[in-house]
């Protein structure tokens, strides 16, 4: 039987220096699809210290040139190999590869876990912050004619906003790469009131945001404490943080052991058996981010027994199932994330709700069930093609 041959395009892939969690999506969706049916290679600019081709969980990963070369030498890859690849995946993560410019309509598919649309201004100083949200607009017409990849009903409905069509447009939700732990395998909560933050160090993220608010509760809640998880950017830190955490006399630890006494540790980079640990050991997870696909972390600390603090944001807000399977600000602020801290360390009875109300939610979902999503819906559209 021939193999459907697939090229996905990306700006980042898996081992990419700031791979974050629309590169997981991405290697996980591929990686699991059945290497028995289908031919997979990923195609990324090429970074210092990765070799030009490896293959990874069954993926090929070609890498070339540079941000801005990788365009040309993506077009060069794929005019040499045109006859036999039969579907090319553009990913959009803010870059993109422009294919319906050089590939043919019938191969290709648009995959694109959010819009931008706010987070220019938190990335980008004026003008060029309005120019990236207005050229967004005018290179989302491109593709609104394409199969449709997206990971949640939030960037499903933007882009149906502007002129996509519904049903081509198909939601293959995140999931974890472990089973969710029993019940009994969850770790103790924290003594003190602990919050955790798990993630990049990037302003729409909304780690200042966070540390506000512990000021806020500390207030009438002086032994509470904000963990956070991820490779520390120092910057970022002093730029962002530091002034914060001075203003109102909090003090920051980098984690050496395991009981820091800091109001705010950092552990850094942890493994990911680590990273579980904490999650399982703090109260409640925080993710004040303005706009995510969907928000991998949420789903990771629902399945060992830590449930959301989130901003109504797009694709979060999915996350914790609007509210049901996890805290939902009622409004995105300081306040806002303040008030259902304070909930959490107030209404026992509805914490332990909404504990297990986020473990049965995020439990649905795994990378497997992912990657057969992928492949059932590529052999439609190849099979229906075929017709």
């Amino acid at each position: 039987m021939k193999k459907i041959t697939i090229l996905a395009l990306s700006w980042r892939d898996i081992r990419s220096p700031k791979a974050g969690g629309a590169e997981v999506h991405t290697h996980e969706m591929l990686s699991r699809a059945d290497k028995g049916k289908y031919r997979i290679y990923h195609f990324a600019p090429r970074y210092e210290g990765q070799p030009e081709r490896e293959n990874i969980d069954g993926v090929t990963y070609i890498r070339h040139g540079n941000v801005f070369t990788v365009i040309p030498a993506a077009m060069r890859f794929y005019k040499k190999h045109r006859q036999s690849i039969d579907f090319v995946i553009d990913q959009c993560n803010t870059h993109r590869f422009f294919t319906p410019f050089w590939v043919e309509s019938q191969k290709r598919i648009f995959y694109i876990h959010q819009l931008t649309k706010e987070i220019w201004e938190y990335s980008a100083k004026f003008p060029l912050s309005k120019i990236g949200k207005l050229l967004e607009e005018r290179f989302l017409r491109l593709n609104r004619h394409d199969p449709v990849i997206t990971v949640s009903e939030s960037t499903r409905d933007e882009l149906a906003e502007r002129g996509y069509d519904k049903d081509k447009i198909k939601i293959i939700y995140n999931g974890v790469s472990f089973r969710p732990w029993k019940k009994e395998q969850w770790f103790p909560k924290e003594e003190n009131p602990t919050f955790i933050y798990a993630g990049r160090y990037s302003p729409y993220k909304g780690i200042d945001v966070a540390v506000e608010a512990l000021a806020h509760i500390k207030k009438e809640n002086p032994c509470a404490r904000l963990w956070i998880i991820g490779k520390k950017d120092p910057e970022y830190v002093d730029k962002n943080l530091m002034a914060v955490c001075e203003k109102n006399h909090l003090t920051w630890e980098d984690a050496s052991g395991d009981n820091p006494a800091g109001d705010i540790v950092s552990w850094g980079y942890v493994s990911e058996e680590k990273k579980l640990e904490l999650l399982s050991r703090s109260w409640a997870l925080l993710f004040p981010s303005i706009r995510e696909g969907w928000g991998i972390p949420v789903t990771e600390a629902g399945c060992v027994g830590t449930p959301c603090i989130a901003f109504d944001s797009p694709g979060i807000r999915e996350a914790v199932n609007y509210g049901k399977a996890g805290y939902l600000c009622r409004d995105n602020s300081v306040n806002g994330l303040a008030d259902q801290m304070c909930a959490v360390l107030s209404d026992k009875t509805r914490y332990e709700e909404m504990r297990n109300s986020a473990y049965t939610f995020s439990s649905r979902f795994l990378w497997d069930e992912t990657g057969n999503i992928f492949g059932e819906w590529i052999d439609a559209l190849y099979y229906g093609k075929q017709k």
